[in-house]
């Protein structure tokens, strides 16, 4: 059992809850529940301050929940089949006399855990227009890749206004970055121009002249030298809240 499914579980039992009677104030699946406490699930850190809410805990904040915490709530062997089952370890020697000794969870610890989800699971780092981390979101790996870019290069990049709303990027969108020094025509990608860094869809007009272009309450473009500007990215998709 994870350490965060078993401070579930303990204060589940404190408030004299049954997993379906958690399970329908959250709106999810009783096995749900279970999986969770049992550490078998993998489970975002907003559900689990959720869950905790529901059951009466309020004092945990988004720290209190950490990658190494996800990674505590799943069963590896079942997210990633390559992994290796743990080695048990070996009793330790007694005195005949001696009382016996408590038993440990069979496993890997939270550590081990942690390095074998990296490489299933990339906490990428959303970033504002002055590129410090504001956030973060727990992006799959696929084949070692997320969207065919090295996981270690890839972040988000939080709109800080509505110069692409004609695009589909509002203020507060956040956009999937992957690695791009070069302009590629027709993509949307982060600009850094005149020390200010912004989305803008990207048209090739000759060998060293391209056309950024914005559409906030109506279209506008902005033909730059190439020398002027640098690419810092390129948007793969973007993501909105409700």
């Amino acid at each position: 059992m994870s350490r965060l499914g078993d401070l579930i579980r303990t204060e589940r039992l404190r408030s004299k809850l049954t997993p379906k009677q958690v399970a329908r104030k959250c709106g999810v699946a009783e096995s749900y529940i279970i999986a969770v406490e049992a550490g078998t699930r993998i489970i975002a850190d907003d559900q689990a301050r959720r869950i905790l809410r529901t059951i009466g805990v309020q004092d945990q904040t988004e720290a209190d929940f950490s990658l190494e915490d996800i990674a505590a709530t799943v069963d590896l062997a079942q997210v990633s089949p390559q992994m290796a089952a743990p080695q048990k370890s070996k009793p330790a020697l007694t005195r005949p006399d001696a009382a016996p000794a408590e038993e440990k969870s069979e496993g890997v610890t939270g550590s081990v855990w942690l390095d074998a989800l990296t490489s299933v699971l990339k906490n990428v780092p959303v970033m504002n227009a002055v590129m410090k981390p504001v956030d973060h979101r727990l992006v799959p790996i696929q084949n070692g890749k997320i969207e065919g870019a090295n996981p270690g290069k890839v972040f988000y990049f939080l709109a800080p206004d509505d110069s692409m709303r004609g695009f589909r990027i509002h203020a507060g969108d956040v956009a999937l970055m992957v690695p791009a020094q070069s302009p590629v025509d027709g993509a949307v990608m982060l600009v850094e121009h005149n020390n200010h860094r912004f989305l803008r869809k990207v048209k090739k007009l000759d060998a060293v002249t391209i056309l950024l272009q914005s559409y906030d309450r109506e279209y506008d473009a902005q033909t730059v030298h190439l020398s002027e500007c640098a690419f810092l990215g390129r948007a793969v998709k973007v993501e909105y809240s409700l």
